[in-house]
């Protein structure tokens, strides 16, 4: 495998895409057709310019000696220029010394550098990883946990790490900060919440409280998808009952196996839904009932289907 090479080729392909671009109507819809013609991927030919654009970052404006490229790995080069400068310069000195640039060794770098320096962590943190008191892969991940989280709640988990800065806290906190943010983000998508004041915040301090939270994480996750698995059940139910309805219009006394098909569809495209679960289920049904409401009329129902099995 020829690093250089394959740079050098995506070199050409970002040429020919900005070509493109400055002759057509800059949607590189032109650009597309010459990689159809040239029997080239769009991932194949975005991932050579991505890389290309990683080599002008690191070798034309950055550490990195031209002729010690070949010492990297495809996905280690890529990586290492998105790191930061500080840790480029550290691998690049360690490339132009001979060394072989592994992607493992890369996130080992990034991972020592991010848990000795990041704001995100308290100083007691950050003075042990440096110190090797703490292994930087545990602290690692908590600084990604908590860069997704608002300060405040930031901040109460330093407060936690503060007061007791060892490696079984910083996993524990950083299992906290992960369910708190999959609770965030599954509840903002979730249509039953914007019903009346709920307070998701207040909720998830509650649950912290009681050490349910990855419950209640898993709960929220549970809800965003059954209310997407409903919203998707709707419009393939009202296109299933239009196509029924044209079927039937269309079919008569002279195609008995049609109208009998069509019969046996009414008990997935009609207003109540019955559907096997299957021998794995001890042969059990389940019955929906789909009743379309006008948004006015909505007034908080606990359950927009009504749901029983028999």
């Amino acid at each position: 495998f020829d690093l250089q090479t394959e740079i050098w080729r995506g070199r050409i392909l970002k040429a020919v895409r900005d070509r493109e671009r400055r002759g057509g109507e800059g949607r590189g819809t032109g650009f597309l057709q010459w990689l159809r013609e040239q029997e080239i991927s769009k991932t194949r030919a975005y991932g050579l310019i991505q890389l290309a654009e990683s080599a002008e970052s690191l070798v034309e404006q950055g550490p990195l000696d031209a002729g010690s490229v070949n010492q990297f790995s495809k996905r280690a080069f890529m990586e290492t220029a998105q790191a930061d400068p500080e840790v480029q310069l550290l691998i690049s000195e360690a490339a132009n010394g001979g060394e072989q640039i592994t992607r493992k060794s890369v996130r080992r770098l990034t991972d020592d550098f991010t848990s000795a320096t990041s704001p995100l962590l308290p100083e007691e943190i950050r003075q042990r990883t440096a110190n090797n008191l703490l292994p930087s892969k545990a602290v690692a991940p908590l600084v990604r946990e908590l860069s997704k989280l608002p300060e405040q709640q930031q901040e109460d988990l330093r407060r936690v790490l503060r007061e007791e800065p060892e490696l079984e806290r910083v996993k524990d906190v950083t299992s906290t900060a992960r369910w708190l943010s999959k609770a965030a983000e599954a509840g903002l998508a979730v249509r039953a919440f914007q019903q009346g004041e709920l307070n998701l915040e207040k909720a998830m301090q509650e649950a912290q409280r009681l050490d349910v939270l990855g419950l209640l994480a898993d709960a929220v996750g549970q809800a965003q998808q059954l209310e997407s698995a409903v919203l998707k059940l709707h419009t393939s139910w009202r296109r299933l009952g239009g196509l029924q309805e044209r079927l039937w219009v269309e079919s008569g006394s002279s195609t008995p196996h049609l109208r009998e098909l069509l019969n046996a569809l009414q008990g997935l495209s009609g207003s109540t839904m019955r559907v096997s679960l299957g021998e794995l289920a001890g042969g059990k049904r389940v019955r929906l009932q789909l009743v379309e409401e006008a948004p006015e009329q909505l007034e908080a129902p606990a359950l927009p289907t009504t749901f029983s099995a028999g």
